[in-house]
């Protein structure tokens, strides 16, 4: 035995030696694993914490809670905390346009990738899919439920115990309404306070075009495959928007209008008048599938819009070019109309929240059935 030991232990310690050289990586990189780990949950939490902060800051009116989460003592902070100031004040002046309070701004935040730039600092892809719920003035007993889907890029940092944004992007339902000049008569709340909320009993092909677009509208839906779009068609947002596409996808897919040689997408592509905005707005009224309600100014149209119908749209103009697609998927407690659409993700939104700038004009169009 000892004959043995002696002979083999050079041996023996080698192989000990080279054991513990293969676990000891193996155990290093699992600390650092579980560490990093850990990491990513803090900045998970932070990311949670900070957004639903921000939602309470814009239903309370409170910049200085808003301001505590940016790091203003940066270009690209300070521009966010101005924006979402700016953003809040909007909120605020459309509530008290379209006589309405909201209850709860409501963030759902899927974290897509967290990459670490340097110590307690990261960058943060996420999805959020937050529920807006708002209750008219003279019906404080019922509630009204919306969605709306954005994607954000943002860098966050931890600064003495606290967790701040240092930049961010993301494309802003609201940002076409951040000048506070546009929302100074409020003339249409009586009006729409005195409304009643609408007859349900819509056509089936209405119905199921509703349908689809609540299940396929992304960010804004419930998550219930995802958020993601239909993979049987292409997204065109990097391209410049999917507006249309998908407002030609509710027709096809739940309204059941047939494709043409003008109205289209296969394996090669779309036609203009599937993909493009303006075409897509000019064929459906040019083809006969559809017929103009009003077209002009929110002051001039809103009084008309309680005509619409699910599985009709609603086309954005600036500047003489339509720029938006949204369809009518339902209506609200008091009979507004709301819209859901792509390029920002819409689920059962009033069809002008976000659209409040006064050189916008709309096109309301019933889709013939």
């Amino acid at each position: 035995m000892g004959y043995f030991w002696r002979k083999n232990s050079k041996f023996l310690i080698k192989t000990v030696l080279l054991s513990f050289m293969c676990i000891s990586p193996f155990i290093t990189s699992l600390a650092m694993g579980e560490e990093i780990s850990d990491h990513k949950q803090e900045v998970e939490k932070a990311i949670n914490s900070i957004f639903n902060n921000r939602n309470k800051a814009l239903i309370n009116g409170d910049s200085a809670l808003i301001k505590t989460i940016f790091d203003t003592n940066t270009k690209y902070g300070t521009w966010a905390y101005d924006h979402e100031k700016k953003k809040m004040q909007y909120i605020h002046n459309w509530q008290e346009k379209q006589g309405i309070k909201f209850t709860e701004i409501k963030p759902n935040i899927v974290i897509k990738r967290i990459k670490e730039k340097s110590i307690d600092s990261y960058s943060v892809n996420l999805l959020c899919s937050t529920e807006y719920k708002y209750q008219y003035d003279n019906q404080p007993s019922v509630e009204n439920s919306s969605r709306i889907g954005t994607y954000h890029i943002l860098n966050i940092v931890n600064r003495s115990g606290n967790w701040i944004i240092t930049k961010e992007w993301y494309k802003d339902p609201f940002a076409d309404s951040l000048y506070l000049d546009n929302i100074k008569a409020y003339s249409s709340k009586e009006f729409i306070l005195s409304q009643n909320s609408t007859d349900n009993n819509i056509g089936d092909r209405r119905l199921k075009a509703a349908l689809y677009a609540e299940e396929y509208c992304g960010a804004a839906s419930e998550g219930k495959n995802g958020y993601k779009y239909n993979k049987k068609y292409r997204d065109y947002n990097p391209q410049g928007g999917d507006c249309a596409n998908f407002a030609s996808q509710i027709l096809f897919e739940g309204g059941k209008f047939r494709k043409n040689g003008a109205w289209n997408y296969d394996s090669g592509g779309a036609t203009r008048a599937w993909l493009n905005a303006d075409g897509f707005k000019n064929y459906m009224i040019n083809s006969g599938r559809a017929s103009l309600i009003a077209h002009g100014s929110y002051d001039k149209v809103y009084k008309v819009s309680y005509k619409m119908k699910p599985g009709d749209f609603v086309a954005y103009e600036k500047k003489g070019d339509i720029t938006h697609i949204s369809t009518v998927t339902g209506n609200d407690s008091r009979g507004y109309a709301l819209v859901s659409c792509h390029n920002t993700d819409r689920n059962k939104v009033p069809w002008d929240l976000g659209w409040s700038d006064k050189n916008i004009k709309f096109w309301l169009v019933h889709v013939n059935y």
